[in-house]
């Protein structure tokens, strides 16, 4: 089924394994410090960057309304999405009464389909979207009620650097939620990988919860 194509699938596709010379599978090597790739799922870039990003509005619809179900945002939050990509979950969390919702994305391309796929919320004031990234999202201290990121922890260069800035940017009560995919079970994270984003998250926070969702693996941390 469609919408059981991922978010930003096939950055982490390309990562994930290769052959090796005997025909097995190498495990991948996430979080070592290296930035992504040239993939344009991964940082979406020029023409190929702009296909990718149409692309992960139309599978990943599905993806996000699951999410959104989840996140039960209450009205009136302030909401930051960290690597919104084409924008469709920042639609979502807008569109809750009395939300104010900002997105921000290291991709220029991303940032830009963003912003007119959400004209109305961004001239309304109830959005804004802007360049950033995991570990720098530009965002001051103690501003924001709930942060999210969706598909984009196996493509950061390290895991304790973004849960930080998630970590500074909460106020007191607020969440992180940090969710990856299950489906399709190519693009999900091993357990050894899935316990690593786990205890980061808690080594900032203190604890974290998982909850496992049809399409999702959903991490969650209270500051």
């Amino acid at each position: 089924m469609v919408d059981e194509i991922p978010n930003v699938a096939p950055g982490i596709a390309g990562r994930a394994r290769h052959r090796g010379r005997g025909g097995s599978d190498a495990a991948r090597r996430l979080w070592t410090g290296a930035p992504p790739g040239p993939d344009p799922f991964a940082l979406p870039r020029g023409p190929l960057g702009r296909a990718a990003g149409w692309a992960l509005a139309l599978t990943g619809r599905g993806h996000n309304a699951e999410l959104i179900a989840a996140l039960r945002v209450p009205p009136g939050a302030a909401v930051l999405e960290v690597g919104h990509g084409p924008g469709v979950l920042l639609g979502m969390l807008a569109a809750v009464p009395g939300t104010s919702v900002t997105g921000v994305d290291p991709s220029p391309e991303m940032v830009r389909m963003a912003r007119r796929r959400n004209a109305a919320a961004v001239r309304a004031g109830r959005l804004r979207v802007a360049e950033g990234r995991a570990d720098a999202t530009g965002l001051p201290a103690a501003s924001v009620d709930l942060v999210v990121t969706v598909n984009t922890v196996a493509m950061w260069p390290r895991l304790d650097p973004g849960m930080a800035e998630f970590h500074r940017v909460l106020r007191p009560g607020g969440r992180a939620v940090v969710a990856w995919h299950r489906l399709p079970p190519r693009f999900a994270l091993a357990p050894a990988e899935l316990a690593e984003v786990e205890r980061a998250l808690a080594a900032r926070f203190g604890a974290a919860g998982r909850t496992v969702l049809r399409r999702s693996v959903v991490f969650t941390a209270v500051r």
